[in-house]
């Protein structure tokens, strides 16, 4: 959902990463499973993504979404700030903030579900909470 902006979505991208998980041959190691999932969750975020932004370069006329309806009643008025900061940080810094403070992962399992390294990890962590300060304030 931090991913994408849109319960639907979200749960459609987490239903087909377990579609997914079960079609495949089993994997050598049960244990595995939670960090192929979470691989192919943000994969799929990213494809979502890309499937959107596409849509809107080829819509002439925009228009404004806004959050989804239920926003209003599940948070109060600091976490939807929070949430709307988050929403506007590059999509890498996005995706390493959600995985570390609501998925709660190490920077080693940040670095493996992106597929990059460690330290690209805590630059990103770095600078997207300098950003979400600065916005904040």
């Amino acid at each position: 959902m931090l991913l994408l902006g849109d319960r639907a979505l979200a749960e459609d991208v987490v239903q087909d990463a377990f579609v997914a998980l079960v079609r495949r041959p089993p994997l050598a190691d049960p244990a595995a499973a939670g960090g192929y999932l979470r691989v192919s969750v943000v994969n799929g975020a990213r494809s979502a993504q890309r499937r959107a932004a596409v849509r809107l370069r080829h819509r002439r006329a925009e228009r404004d979404d806004g959050p989804p309806a239920d926003a209003g009643a599940l948070l109060g008025e600091e976490h939807r700030e929070v949430l709307a900061a988050v929403r506007r940080l590059p999509r890498r810094q996005r995706e390493v903030l959600v995985l570390r403070y609501w998925s709660g992962l190490s920077e080693a399992e940040i670095a493996h579900t992106l597929g990059v390294s460690r330290g690209t990890v805590k630059t990103c962590a770095s600078r997207a909470l300098a950003k979400l300060e600065g916005q904040l304030r």
